[in-house]
């Protein structure tokens, strides 16, 4: 499988077995269309430990600590262990927040800008086609000598921290401790953060996926750029799988219902 997964064949089998555990996810419980959603997890993630009081996106979603420690057993397991940083980070800061103000007026991450399509909600189709003439901007700037420039090797030791975080925000999850009367860790009780998979089930969903994509290299952003700059369409086999299976999964369960009206935690506002 491991031999399979690192050939030219991997982001096939990789974006096609996510596809179908993402629609899994929302039938067992997460939001319509969001099986995965990077941004708006995080945004829950945010809310659950109190950064915001958006009372209904609090939760702490399993998947996103899965999709960490899932990569980096990955990781250790091949011998590819290998912390990297350093290279801008004040740019890196910054372009993430932009990343996420984008995503979050969108209603979702690019991998959920896919599910949206693959269930039949067309207003995503703007939200792609954005994303595609933004990653076409990014690629100009490429071609004009932009660069964050080389990562440099970190400590072994520097690597731990994220998987430590992870591990910290399931201790969270499934203790659900309060640090005093009026702080704890918060969960919705209503709106799109009461909604979600068994935590089990959404743990083991996002360690397999960190596992699938960190031997792959599944990627959704930089499939574009590799085809839209070099003509590359390795990555980008693993968009077109993860979409029809995710469209056959939808249409199998009775779930893709197209339109722009009344989707799942979406706007019909095209701008």
């Amino acid at each position: 499988m491991d031999k399979v997964l690192t050939s030219r064949n991997g982001p096939w089998i990789a974006g096609g077995l996510i596809g179908l555990v993402a629609v899994a996810l929302a039938h067992f419980g997460n939001p319509g269309n969001m099986g995965f959603c990077v941004a708006c997890f995080t945004r829950d993630i945010a809310g659950a430990l109190g950064f915001h009081r958006a009372g209904v996106v609090q939760y702490i979603r399993p998947e996103i600590p899965g999709f960490i420690l899932g990569s980096f057993l990955s990781a250790l397991l091949f011998r590819e262990y290998s912390p990297r940083g350093g290279s801008s980070p004040a740019v890196r800061f910054g372009l993430g927040v932009f990343a996420m103000l984008g995503a979050l007026v969108f209603l979702g991450c690019p991998w959920r800008a896919y599910l949206r399509v693959a269930g039949g909600d067309w207003n995503a189709l703007y939200g792609v086609g954005g994303l595609i003439v933004g990653i076409f901007i990014g690629i100009i700037f490429l071609w004009n000598g932009f660069s964050l420039g080389a990562a440099e090797s970190n400590p072994k030791a520097a690597g731990l921290i994220m998987p430590l975080i992870a591990a910290a925000l399931l201790a969270f999850l499934f203790i659900a401790p309060k640090f005093g009367e009026n702080a704890p860790i918060f969960f919705s009780d209503k709106g799109p953060g009461s909604q979600h998979a068994p935590a089990l089930m959404a743990l083991g969903a996002g360690l397999l996926v960190g596992w699938l994509a960190q031997r792959s290299r599944f990627c959704t952003v930089g499939a574009i750029r590799d085809f839209l700059m070099m003509g590359d369409a390795y990555l980008l086999k693993g968009i077109i799988a993860f979409m029809i299976t995710a469209f056959a999964a939808n249409y199998a369960l009775g779930t893709f219902k197209p339109g722009f009206e009344s989707q799942p935690v979406a706007h019909s506002d095209q701008l």
